[in-house]
């Protein structure tokens, strides 16, 4: 339901005429709504921001959201969804502080002349225009929250999955929880860069911190294993405890030719035997065990 030009004007004189009173109406319904998670001052400055960019855009004649008057008022509404969402409320409290103005229209009303069916008529259109207003604020926040969580779940990704240097020429990739595929190509990702950073021969995949190891987590690590080789470097899996060992066997998992170790620094140890304590750079001699 589009407002008529009429109702635009009318509406765009209201916000106007009647502004310090909206604001503090609308000011104090959302501050109940929030219940105190912002600073007086800081809502009122939201709410006055808001209620100017609805009266821009009844001024310039914007019917709905999606008219060219309106763009400042969804520039401001999608702001308000931003902040909000790195802020850490809700997508309902982020819609509400928009429909509240509704309820601060009304009581503005109110304070004046009688309610008659025209006012009404023009309430209920001018309410329909703030719904929108509030929906779209709750769309752009799901979508800043969405793109918020993802990027967190990048940034966790990354933590979870770190590459260090043990020794000259020895890698480590100390896998902590489940591994599962989004996670085994970010491994495999980081080790095959830093061996080509490092142009490291050896690297160790730890699964000492994996609380378990299953079919699907023993192709992950094999398929990392595999794609080190081709890049010429030897795998060595430690972290086996006795648990693991046993479900390995239980599940048939054949590691072939790939050395294990019990702990990271039998692991380290065996590395060190096979280059003869001086771990070797790739392409500089190294020596074959």
């Amino acid at each position: 339901m589009a407002l008529s030009t009429d109702e635009v004007g009318r509406f765009a004189g209201l916000l106007e005429a009647d502004g310090e009173a909206l604001t503090a109406a609308w000011t104090d319904a959302v501050s109940a709504l929030l219940r105190g998670r912002l600073s007086h001052a800081e809502l009122r400055r939201q709410v006055a921001d808001l209620q100017s960019a609805f009266q821009s855009a009844l001024s310039g004649g914007a019917t709905d959201l999606e008219s060219d008057a309106a763009g400042e008022l969804r520039a401001l509404l999608s702001e308000l969804s931003n902040t909000r969402a790195r802020q850490g409320f809700t997508a309902t409290e982020t819609a509400v502080s928009v429909f509240a103005l509704k309820d601060a229209v009304l009581t503005v009303l109110d304070r004046g002349a009688a309610i008659d069916a025209a006012v009404l008529r023009d309430y209920v259109a001018f309410s329909a225009f703030v719904d929108r207003a509030g929906l779209f604020t709750f769309d752009t926040y799901v979508r800043a929250r969405e793109e918020l969580i993802s990027g967190q779940a990048e940034q966790l990704l990354e933590l979870s999955t770190p590459v260090v240097k043990l020794w000259e020429g020895v890698v480590a990739v100390p896998l902590v929880g489940t591994l599962d595929s989004a996670r085994a190509q970010v491994v495999m990702e980081r080790l095959l860069q830093t061996l080509v950073d490092t142009g490291s021969p050896y690297a160790i995949i730890d699964i000492t911190g994996v609380p378990a190891v299953d079919t699907q987590v023993a192709q992950h690590i094999l398929k990392t294993v595999v794609a080190a080789r081709l890049m010429g470097a030897e795998c060595i899996i430690s972290g086996i405890r006795p648990q693991i060992a046993q479900t390995i066997v239980a599940l048939g998992i054949e590691f072939g030719d790939i050395a294990t170790k019990a702990s990271l620094a039998d692991a380290l140890r065996h590395v060190l035997r096979q280059a003869d304590g001086r771990p070797a750079r790739r392409g500089a001699g190294r020596r074959e065990s």
